[in-house]
């Protein structure tokens, strides 16, 4: 096979791998009313389908990535594919909901393996000349994903049953794992030895960390088990980074976070997923507790938001190959906070649809802006054999920065309002939504007061380093002029 129809069929494999870890997420949330009623699950049963898979995902990311480097980045993304596979057969066939949930923890694991890997992959079979084009397709299907995840759950659960919504995963795990065997290259990390004690360390507090985040909303900021698993969290965490910063071969070597490029990165990554995806928790709720849609309707209507990231990823992934990553973040986090101010602004019990079609459109573009550049910077601010622990770091920030963004605003929301009624739901989606514009503004503003490493500094690092590949880290100089 040659290199470059091998490397096509790489992306189509990792982004197909991305699209059904994606979708999974999205379509279970349009799938809960329907959950509860045919198993008799508990208000807390139900919000567990939830949590178990954003908890097991959001502690492991930096664990596969980890894993990835040191056992071969092929063996465990087609470990993670399997393992993620069978416990959607498991989902879809759990008679009750602790088994559900139990096989939602699963099905979180493996795509936490899955995820940070699809980048790494990526990284590994295209030069720094083409990968913004490669980002920009990953993305665009990615971007696919959370545009039909609402409208396929809706139509799945609707039109046969919730448990299709978890079949659906398996003839396309089925079909990936022999076509992963046989195209993906093997390859690992700079570290010959796992970091088991950063491993207990990070995980440890990404546990505590995450455990109090999704807990908060029903047991109370004040209650002593979330103080207690947020302050073991934070307190694991500042351990996990004393000991990387010492350790000969750590799992995160700390000196990414000197990069500004790969710390303003992650900023825009947390900013978005704490102010995006905390906001869109409750507006898709707003269309059918409000507006009075079915999941189906709803999913249709929110295509118009979600399938503009799949118009305009494609074309910045390219774009911010030539142009830079800076620009296109910060216009991103803008073009969000906008969009979303918008529909705050308009936000009522009887609001036509007719009148968020343009904010959608706005905030989905800005989401796209944010994606590829995003994924292009990170993997630019260090070497490619790095790239396995720098996209573990960075999706583990932003899933911690979405979980943080829902406790938040649901906080809020329960601070000013309720679901007794449509006039209460307003009450207290507003400040939550205004929260949510805030800090995508601020996210916006720190991507643009704090510059990207400049091609001088680049230079000397590179040099004092003995790197041969300028990669730079900066995705605010043009790839063509850094490669």
């Amino acid at each position: 096979m040659s290199s470059s129809r091998r490397n096509g069929w790489t992306l189509a494999i990792v982004s197909i791998a991305l699209f059904m870890v994606v979708l999974d997420n999205l379509v279970v949330s349009v799938a809960l009313p329907t959950i509860r009623r045919d198993l008799g699950a508990s208000i807390q049963s139900l919000e567990w389908t939830v949590n178990a898979y954003v908890l097991a995902y959001a502690v492991l990311l930096l664990t596969g990535a980890a894993l990835g480097d040191r056992f071969g980045r092929k063996r465990m993304f087609i470990a993670g594919l399997a393992l993620f596979t069978v416990a959607s057969a498991a989902a879809a066939l759990a008679p009750t909901t602790q088994l559900l949930v139990a096989a939602r923890a699963v099905q979180g694991a493996g795509a936490a393996v899955v995820t940070p890997l699809t980048l790494t992959l990526l990284a590994e079979a295209f030069p720094v000349s083409k990968r913004g084009l490669a980002l920009g397709v990953w993305s665009g299907i990615s971007g696919i994903a959370v545009a039909i995840g609402p409208l396929v759950g809706g139509a799945v659960v609707q039109g046969i049953s919730w448990h299709w919504i978890f079949w659906i995963n398996v003839p396309i795990g089925i079909l990936l794992a022999p076509l992963a065997v046989r195209v993906l290259r093997e390859s690992r990390g700079p570290y010959g030895t796992l970091d088991l004690r950063g491993l207990a360390l990070g995980c440890g507090g990404a546990f505590g960390l995450v455990f109090g985040l999704v807990r908060a909303q029903s047991l109370g900021w004040t209650s002593p088990t979330i103080l207690a698993s947020l302050i073991a969290g934070g307190l694991l965490l500042a351990g996990f980074v004393a000991w990387e910063l010492r350790a000969r071969e750590p799992m995160l070597p700390m000196h990414f976070f000197a990069k500004r490029s790969f710390a303003v990165t992650n900023v825009a990554s947390v900013s978005m997923y704490f102010g995006m995806f905390g906001s869109i928790f409750f507006l898709s709720q707003y269309m059918q507790n409000v507006l009075h849609n079915s999941p189906l309707q709803a999913g249709l209507k929110l295509l118009v938001w979600t399938g503009a990231t799949m118009v305009v990823a494609p074309l910045a992934g390219v774009f911010s190959e030539r142009l830079g990553s800076r620009p296109f973040m910060a216009g991103g986090l803008a073009l969000q906070a906008g969009g979303l101010a918008w529909i705050t602004s308009i936000a009522s019990t009887h609001l036509a649809y007719s009148q968020m079609i343009a904010p959608f459109i706005m905030a989905g573009a800005g989401m796209a802006l944010v994606f590829a550049p995003s994924a292009n910077a990170v993997l630019s601010s260090v070497r490619t054999d790095q790239a396995g622990q720098a996209s573990g770091a960075n999706n583990a920030i932003r899933e911690i920065g979405g979980v943080l963004g829902v406790s938040v605003l649901a906080s809020i929301f329960t601070a000013s309002g309720s679901y007794a009624s449509a006039q209460a739901f307003i009450d207290g989606l507003l400040p939550a939504l205004w929260v949510g514009v805030a800090v995508l503004a601020a996210g916006a503003l720190v991507v643009l007061a704090l510059p990207f490493q400049t091609r001088r500094d680049a230079v000397l690092e590179s040099a004092g380093a003995g790197v041969h590949e300028l990669t730079g880290g900066l995705a605010g100089v043009p790839a063509q002029e850094a490669a």
